[in-house]
């Protein structure tokens, strides 16, 4: 997370929806470990599009190789892994919500410390890095990006202890916030996931090799193995002998974000034991116990919408079919020269299936509403079509609330469901009816539970203003630090 803001940051200017700020992999003891990392990276794509980046190691020293742009466009030819050799590798791809996205601030961040060279990546956030940055600065540490990422370093280095890893966990107690790390060491790799484990971090393996990843998805395209979880205020230390498990915090009530399986994952994951893809049928499923209407034909919103639609459909006995078509091949780089012009915005990444929406009632399914924009564009595109009805279903509850936590989102009073109730935003994007699953029936669908069954099980703020971790900064009366990339372009 970045914690300067510049307003001259070019919008993603058809994106309504949250993003996942970053994706983690590194690898240790794989002859491999360069080419592995970029496939990784390759299947965490959808944690973030801005930057990417690798460090390696071999028996001498430190490698490094950090780009703009997507995996593929940087990380495309042998002679960018031969540049990359060793038997160790952590990767790292990022979605900026702050600040210029320059050279400086993509990850891996490294840094020669007194025990040697250090590179880490870090998805998530600190609530509490401007406090920590300004008591650092008045230390004397002098900062090179604007990311919380490098507070972390720089409390490491300033630790008064000799061992690393005890660098590590003293500097982490000073770290208030939501986050999974991956640091890479001459003769180390180490995992650590924050004390409720809101952000996600796995542990795989491949010939003996060790790995750690944001999703399952990136030891899948790799053959390796799915060990298990990094479990919540877990460090985890893999060596080229081994892998060594510490828990140096106070054990908390785990709560990771509900919103992994709403959106953030790809469906073809696995997150504590369960198919992100079976996860959202089943609240598409829940979602047409809970407001079911008659129709002729349920749609997904595509993509993100396509399990729970399917889920939803079968569950009310409702033919599925794909009425409106995206363009996977839209890049960021498109330029909108007039109003005229930039009003065909979302009909460059979608368009209508008119033979399977005229003249009948449409339910479009989607994971979520943010501001409303694209949603108002999605249903009149279907009315032009010709469907007769439209009705509109969500797989997630309103969205009234940002998140701190490492995911990009608007301020609050831009976010639709924060200022309007549900038969006003029905009429604001145009449909006939609208209905979001309520929270107890998304905790059903994710883990078999209502969510007042107890302590919740989920960080679920974003639905319900219930932050768990402390937002240090803003209740100490500083700006936010993570500001949103997606404001309407105008």
């Amino acid at each position: 997370m970045d914690l300067t803001t510049n307003p001259f940051s070019p919008p993603d200017h058809d994106s309504d929806k949250f993003h996942e700020e970053c994706g983690v992999f590194g690898i240790i003891g794989s002859s491999d470990a360069a080419a592995h990392t970029v496939l990784g990276l390759h299947a965490l794509q959808h944690r973030g599009q801005e930057a990417a980046g690798i460090v390696t190691h071999d028996d001498q020293q430190f490698y490094s190789h950090r780009s703009l742009g997507h995996v593929g466009d940087n990380f495309n030819s042998e002679a960018v892994i031969s540049r990359l050799p060793g038997d160790a590798a952590l990767g790292h791809n990022r979605y900026a919500t702050t600040g210029d996205t320059v050279l400086r601030n993509v990850q891996p961040l490294f840094a020669e410390l007194q025990t040697g060279g250090f590179a880490i990546g870090h998805n998530g956030n600190l609530t509490n890095a401007g406090i920590l940055r300004s008591q650092l600065v008045q230390r004397g540490c002098i900062f090179q990006s604007t990311m919380d990422t490098e507070v972390i370093i720089h409390l490491i280095a300033t630790s008064s202890y000799h061992d690393l890893v005890d660098r590590i966990i003293d500097a982490l107690k000073s770290v208030v916030g939501a986050y999974s790390l991956v640091a890479l060491t001459s003769d180390m790799l180490i995992g650590v996931r924050d004390p409720l484990g809101v952000r996600p971090l796995l542990l795989g393996e491949l010939d003996g090799a060790p790995i750690l990843a944001s999703e399952s998805c990136a030891l899948d395209i790799i053959g390796a193995k799915l060990i298990r979880e990094v479990e919540p205020g877990e460090i985890v230390i893999c060596s080229r002998d081994g892998i060594e498990s510490l828990k140096p915090f106070p054990p908390a009530k785990s709560r990771p974000c509900i919103f992994e399986y709403v959106y953030f994952s790809r469906p073809d994951s696995i997150a504590q034991g369960r198919s992100i893809y079976t996860v959202r049928k089943s609240i598409g499923a829940l979602l047409a116990r809970e407001s079911a209407v008659p129709a002729d034909v349920v749609i997904p919103v595509p993509d993100s919408g396509t399990p729970a639609a399917i889920g939803y459909a079968e569950e009310a006995g409702v033919p599925f079919e794909l009425g409106i078509i995206r363009n996977h091949y839209v890049g960021r780089t498109f330029i909108e020269p007039s109003q005229n012009i930039r009003n065909f915005g979302v009909k460059l990444k979608h368009n209508a299936n008119r033979a399977e929406i005229k003249g009948r009632r449409v339910i479009l399914v989607d994971d979520s509403i943010v501001r409303g924009t694209t949603s108002n564009k999605i249903v009149q595109m279907v009315r032009d079509a010709g469907a007769t009805e439209v009705h509109m279903r969500i797989a997630s509850p309103p969205t009234a609330n940002p998140c701190y936590y490492g995911v990009d989102t608007p301020d609050r009073d831009e976010l639709m469901a924060a200022n309007m109730d549900i038969p006003a935003m029905a009429r604001q994007i145009g449909v006939d009816s609208l209905a979001f699953i309520s929270i107890d029936g998304l905790y059903q669908a994710v883990g078999g539970v209502n969510r007042d069954d107890g302590q919740p099980q989920y960080c679920d703020a974003c639905f319900t203003n219930d932050y768990p971790v402390s937002l240090v900064d803003l209740l100490e009366g500083r700006p936010s630090a993570q500001l949103s990339l997606l404001a309407e372009h105008s």
